[in-house]
């Protein structure tokens, strides 16, 4: 924006009001009172909790975290109440106090006590926005029903847990982060789940639909009812008044308790009313500083758009991550310390039923909307080495512009340690690397951490040899198409007996060669057909095709992420 200021180190701000105390808003408090001591410091919340682990809320559901005061408490078992920042952070925190109105020309925040109506000002010298986000309400009859629920506050886990006395089936609507997080709570639970979604994968905007379908086959083996590409209607009831039943456009689900998980919108009415920017995504506008349009008024977490790091272009991603590293920068400003946050990569991890997923950057759609000339690899491997004991599978996705080879995005998903890798990944994309890059990082290496050449740069490795001509693969999207239209292909399964036995592509253009006896019986491979060669994980797979393409065979592609990779039932 362009926005100029002048700072000087530890400037003498008297009054610092901010508005919102919950993530970003205490970090903001936490770090302007260690760098100016004589601050007075006010933060301002509507709720009656304050500066708790939100992200921690599903795991109370789950049975996990057993005390609900410990989404509250700090490492060492304090409880963070307004006591505890006026004792030891030496903060004024006034709880069930709902900002109204901002005065920019008094510099006066218009305040209500909501528990005795009562009215009044809080004048202030900077004044920091942390006013978050608000759950998104779907137009859908029947969301009044007892047993609906959401999942944004402290509030909502007492209730859901309150509620699941007796509970043996629940929908949830929405498969995105929060709808995948209460579904393994529920899960926890021995709740039967169905999830619906008007998209059609799991974890939009999350995973590629490649890695999506895999996950959403490996949910419903461990019995969870998918209804993808479904919208729901409304909500039936019983005499009581109670949730009995999800309508969607495709039939009707039982459904004793329901929880509504389609999103969240920045909270930005304050801001608009006070004559703020606010930005193309709909989020509070601010430059570098995280101030806004006012250079007295800054703004931060959920409530504010920001910059992506790989396309330049302003993004909403609402993560509590962002919003507390956000906080830090805003403390450091407030007391004249020159700090700019830079941006977003997108950065984002849960678990799911055993299952570890995450992604950073682009994905391949938004890389190609934004007119990157993309490649992309799926690559399966395991976490550490096969003989140590605990291992377990991974899949993992890059995505690079061919021209420069630039890394543009990341994505995991598996049994195994899918964060570290994306964290890798992450650091390599925030320095603008290339695969190369990623491929020659000098990670640690023993056999409980990870492989000689780690899982990530494997999957660097293998895109690197797509680049330069070497590796020639296909996805299981497209095989799985080529079949369906009955294209006359070879599919050259190279596992040992044993292995194929256990689990195989039931189809009759599939021929068994394993891999130690390829090169004496070549000859039974035709070679007037195209060759798809399939393994496990494709490490096999790919030794095949060289061994095949040296015996002079000219149209051989292996299968990328080998069966890890294929989303259909496999016999």
């Amino acid at each position: 924006m362009g926005r100029k200021r002048r700072m000087g180190m530890f400037r003498d701000v008297s009054r610092i009001v901010i508005v919102g105390g919950v993530a970003s808003g205490p970090k903001v408090a936490a770090r302007a009172r260690r760098l100016m001591p004589d601050a007075e410091i006010t933060i301002i919340e509507r709720g009656r909790f304050i500066s708790y682990a939100g992200c921690g809320m599903p795991f109370y559901i789950a049975g996990q975290v057993k005390d609900f005061n410990q989404l509250f408490t700090t490492p060492y078992g304090v409880i963070r109440d307004e006591q505890f920042f006026a004792r030891v952070k030496g903060v004024r925190v006034l709880t069930r106090t709902e900002a109204r109105v901002i005065d920019r020309q008094k510099k006066e925040v218009v305040v209500t006590n909501l528990e005795t109506g009562e009215n009044y000002a809080l004048p202030y010298d900077k004044l920091v926005l942390a006013t978050g986000s608000n759950p998104v309400i779907p137009p859908i009859p029947g969301l009044e029903l007892k047993g609906v629920h959401r999942l944004n506050h402290p509030e909502d886990a007492l209730k859901i847990v309150e509620d699941l006395e007796g509970v043996s089936e629940a929908v949830i609507i929405g498969a995105g982060l929060i709808g995948m997080e209460a579904v393994d709570a529920l899960r926890k639970r021995k709740v039967f789940v169905s999830v619906v979604e008007i998209k059609d994968q799991v974890l939009p905007g999350v995973l590629d639909p490649e890695l999506a379908a895999v996950l959403a086959a490996r949910l419903e083996e461990q019995g969870v009812e998918l209804h993808l590409g479904e919208k729901v209607l409304r909500l039936g009831g019983d005499e009581e008044g109670r949730v009995s039943r999800v309508v969607t456009d495709r039939g009707t689900l039982e459904a004793q308790l329901v929880i509504v998980a389609v999103g969240v919108r920045p909270n930005v009415e304050l801001a608009r009313a006070a004559g703020l920017e606010i930005g193309k995504t709909g989020a509070i506008s601010v430059n570098e500083y995280l101030q806004t349009s006012d250079p007295d008024i800054y703004a931060l977490g959920d409530c504010v758009e920001n910059v992506h790091l790989i396309s330049g272009d302003k993004v909403y991603i609402p993560l509590a991550s962002t919003a507390n590293r956000q906080g830090r920068v805003v403390g450091d400003n407030l007391a004249g310390i020159p700090s700019r946050f830079k941006g977003v990569l997108g950065t984002a991890v849960l678990k799911v039923l055993g299952f570890n997923i995450a992604r950073t950057g682009l994905g391949e759609f938004q890389a190609r909307e934004l007119g990157y000339d993309v490649e992309t690899v799926v690559n399966a491997t395991r976490d550490w080495a096969h003989y140590y004991p605990g291992h377990d599978n991974l899949l993992i996705k890059l995505i690079v512009d061919r021209a420069t080879r630039r890394l543009l995005g990341a994505q995991a998903m598996g049994g195994g340690e899918a964060v570290k890798r994306i964290d890798v990944a992450a650091t390599v994309l925030y320095f603008g690397g290339t695969v190369d890059d990623l491929a020659s990082v000098d990670l640690g290496y023993a056999p409980p951490f990870s492989t000689p050449i780690d899982a990530v740069q494997h999957a660097a490795n293998t895109l690197r040899n797509k680049l330069s001509g070497l590796a020639k693969t296909i996805t299981a999207h497209e095989l799985k198409a080529r079949m369906d239209a009955g294209e006359d292909l070879v599919l050259l399964d190279v596992r040992m007996p044993a292995q194929f036995n256990a689990k195989y592509i039931e189809d009759e253009r599939v021929m068994l060669v394993p891999l130690n006896e390829l090169r004496q019986r070549i000859e039974e491979v035709p070679r007037d057909k195209e060759v798809v060669v399939l393994c496990a994980m494709g490490t096999r797979a790919w030794e095949a095709q060289r061994i095949l393409e040296g015996a002079g065979y000219t149209n051989v592609k292996f299968l990328e992420g080998g069966l890890q990779a294929w989303p259909c039932e496999l016999d």
